[in-house]
């Protein structure tokens, strides 16, 4: 007790410091009466704005979900001609991919761009194939592309191509034996554990788990097979937020997941009827909490199933034409409502992008967004923004101006600069001349190319003179100067033939001189044989004609 008396004591002196002794200063009423009066201004201010918006500060209400739908405002970003069927945004919002059927990717930079929203790259990695699919890992720094060849790629944040998965052997009759994918992939996305491990669906009735370090083989093959044990293609496939769980919806209308602490042999959950049969599952995707799964089917349903109770949807919602096998759908950051597009249905006007309760499942909104097909559809988390891939090439972005941060809010408020054009052209002629060759200034070579140049001038290596063989500068060439050349040239002299005599008359001009003179055979034979004898027979010798008899 005592000490509680002495505790209202202190409180007792300190209100009475508190006090203010004395009349009140001028300043301090002046400033009092002007906080009153702004604040009673405001107060009339708002009181006015709620007429005139007639709304009812009762019945308004912050929680609820079409207050949190940021569409307040809208952007345009034109990506070309054709349609989007890919679109993709990295974790902190700064940039934006989208991929078309013209097989460009055009990369975004919402930090750099003004309000003429154009793109600052944009490339083919995958030449004359669509692109099917863009997801950026979970820390940004690549980005896994999938379009409709076998091949997989994975480029950086600018675009630069890092890896490509390798192509299978089309010969092998099991997949679980090639090393890659060997027909036209249908999704992909990374891994929200393993930093560099993503997956892949393709044509060929698998999903394969890859590694960004090994670019030769993939890590695991998972078979998809329908009821009868038969090959089914997958058609799309994602991870769940822990990682835990591969999801992957089928053509044969089966959703099929897949634990990834197991062996792939059998899987986790198995819906067959899941969505009609011979109806492309375009997209399955896992809410933020894990607990939800939602599959979008070109057979015009959207279908939100619970993890704990896999064995019926929750809710189906109808009546969603679906043209591209690519069409997805999204959840809101606090997994209150799902958003997916339409196609734009014959003798239509607009398509919608619907958004509905994923509680209540009530159609929440129906937001008008073009005048072509809504495919794509992406909300950011971080941003609080919506962009919507449609089909005639233009990517559009909603945004709330109190709700949502940066992005495209960055880009609208700044301004395009014009490059000023020089109006004064100059005609003054330079005169450079150490630009000429001979007053150019030769460039530091090393000592070994210095050398061999000096080398290959006759002057610098002081080269002695070459033997000539004819006369030139003053210098007569003098012939036999060799053995050879000298016995030529006498024979030459000596024996000199012309070209215009006749060979018979110049060896009959000696006849009778041999005759007379004979020197070489006649006198070898004037001791055994002076009188010459001839052999006057034609026929054949007398040997040759006894071995014939």
């Amino acid at each position: 007790p005592a000490d509680d008396g002495d505790d209202d004591d202190d409180d007792d002196d300190e209100e009475e410091e508190d006090e203010m002794i004395g009349p009140v200063p001028t300043a301090a009423t002046t400033s009092k009466s002007a906080n009153s009066k702004s604040k009673r201004d405001s107060d009339d201010d708002d009181d006015d704005d709620e007429q005139d918006d007639g709304i009812d500060n009762d019945d308004y209400d912050e929680d609820a979900p079409i207050n949190k739908l940021p569409h307040s405002h809208e952007v345009e970003m034109r990506h070309g001609s054709k349609a989007i069927i890919a679109l993709a945004s990295d974790p902190s919002g700064v940039r934006l991919a989208s991929g078309s059927m013209d097989y460009n990717v055009n990369f975004w930079d919402f930090s750099g761009m003004d309000k003429s929203m154009k793109s600052f790259r944009s490339l083919q990695p995958c030449e004359n194939h669509p692109i099917r699919g863009l997801h950026y890992s979970f820390s940004g720094d690549m980005m896994l592309v999938v379009s409709g060849s076998s091949q997989a790629k994975v480029l950086d944040r600018d675009g630069f191509e890092k890896m490509e998965c390798v192509k299978g052997d089309q010969y092998i009759t099991d997949m679980s034996k090639t090393k890659g994918h060997i027909a036209g992939l249908t999704g992909g996305c990374w891994s929200p554990v393993r930093r560099e491990e993503f997956l892949t669906s393709a044509n060929d009735a698998t999903l394969r788990t890859w590694v960004f370090a090994k670019t030769k083989e993939q890590r695991a093959v998972i078979k998809t097979r329908a009821q009868g044990g038969l090959k089914t293609n997958p058609t799309c496939c994602t991870y769940n937020r822990e990682g835990t769980l591969i999801a992957a919806g089928c053509s044969d209308g089966s959703l099929q997941t897949w634990d990834t602490r197991k062996m792939f042999v059998h899987t986790t959950h198995c819906i067959r009827d899941a969505h009609a049969k011979g109806s492309d599952i375009s997209c399955v995707l896992f809410s933020y909490a894990g607990f939800q799964l939602a599959s979008r089917s070109t057979d015009e349903t959207l279908k939100l199933w619970d993890m704990r109770a896999f064995r019926k949807p929750l809710h189906v919602f109808e009546g969603l034409f679906s043209r591209y096998d690519t069409t997805d759908c999204c959840f809101s950051p606090d997994d209150t409502m799902v958003l997916t597009g339409e196609s734009l249905p014959k003798g239509a006007q607009q398509a919608h992008l619907y958004v509905y309760d994923t509680k209540t499942f009530d159609q929440v909104a129906k937001l008008p967004i073009t005048d072509s097909h809504v495919i794509r559809t992406l909300w950011h988390p971080k941003l609080n923004q919506i962009f919507i891939g449609c089909g005639n090439g233009v990517i559009r972005g909603l945004y709330d101006e109190k709700r949502s941060m940066r992005g495209a809010k960055l880009c609208v408020v700044r301004t395009h600069r014009r490059k000023k054009d020089s109006e004064i052209v100059s005609t003054t002629q330079i005169i450079t001349p150490h630009a000429l060759p001979m007053f150019r200034q030769e460039k530091t070579r090393s000592l070994r190319k210095k050398l061999e140049k000096e080398r290959l001038d006759p002057v610098k290596s002081k080269r002695p003179d070459l033997p000539i063989t004819s006369g030139q500068g003053g210098r007569v060439a003098s012939s036999g100067g060799t053995l050879s050349s000298y016995v030529i040239r006498n024979l030459g002299l000596s024996k000199r033939v012309e070209d215009d005599q006749d060979p018979r008359e110049a060896i009959l001009k000696y006849a009778k001189e041999a005759a007379e003179n004979p020197y070489w055979i006649a006198p070898a034979y004037s001791k055994t044989q002076p009188k010459p004898i001839f052999n006057t027979e034609d026929g054949e010798p007398d040997a040759k004609k006894a071995k014939g008899e």
